[in-house]
């Protein structure tokens, strides 16, 4: 009898501790933190309320996000200490001290995926100069010609939702990236259409987009899901 109790306990230790390891797979032990003045967390609303209050429908970014670990969302990257893998998608401009973090973190093995759209085409509820509007255009010069690289916009290209070639990520107004003379041990390969940089610095890696109509609220997210959960993928690779 005792023997069958041993087997029975030991059959269930095994069950819970497969379980365990699925669960776990399943949703990994990580922070991923998001930098980011696009609604993807918060509302676009008047008032703080409405800014705080979870939105009526989600945006289809956010459980991509969630997906791959806890999300944290952050107002600034002077302490990216409890962050595992960052996204930073058409931030404000950075304090030269946030420029420093930043770099620091990467280079200290961090995995960063920024989009910097030097022409944003996301449709907003609040007017052009309102400070609560999704930044129109990316100034993150200083930490792009630190890592060798220039964004550069082409206005006389046609405008229209697109797919990109090559890339097969849509893009509206898109800017390219140029490596630059002038980084600081940093090994950034761009493609040829300029979409996308992929930088090796220190020990860390950096994958830059130079649009973010990838992230348009009211997209298709189930088929721009996929393709956002695909970068990240790269972007987080050990």
């Amino acid at each position: 009898m005792y023997r069958r109790v041993a087997l029975a306990v030991l059959a269930a230790v095994v069950a819970f501790a497969g379980w365990w390891a699925f669960s776990a797979e399943r949703v990994p032990d990580r922070t991923v933190g998001l930098f980011t003045s696009l609604p993807i967390v918060w509302s676009e609303a008047d008032d703080l309320k409405g800014m705080v209050d979870a939105p009526s429908t989600q945006h289809w970014a956010r459980p991509v996000l969630e997906k791959r670990g806890k999300l944290l969302p952050l107002d600034t990257l002077l302490d990216l200490s409890r962050v595992a893998e960052l996204v930073v998608a058409q931030p404000r401009p950075l304090a030269p001290e946030e420029n420093v973090a930043l770099d620091a973190w990467v280079r200290q093995g961090g995995r960063l995926l920024m989009f910097a759209d030097p022409m944003l085409t996301q449709e907003s509820v609040f007017a052009l100069g309102d400070r609560r509007r999704p930044q129109d255009v990316a100034l993150v010069s200083p930490i792009l010609a630190r890592w060798g690289l220039e964004l550069r916009f082409d206005e006389d290209q046609p405008g229209g939702l697109r797919e990109s070639a090559g890339d097969a990520l849509p893009i509206n107004l898109a800017g390219a990236f140029r490596p630059i003379p002038g980084g600081h041990e940093a090994r950034c390969l761009v493609t040829s259409n300029g979409l996308i940089a992929r930088c090796h610095i220190g020990k860390g890696r950096a994958t830059l987009i130079a649009d973010a109509a990838l992230l348009e609220a009211e997209a298709d997210g189930n088929v721009r899901a996929d393709r956002l959960a695909a970068l990240i993928e790269e972007a987080m690779a050990p």
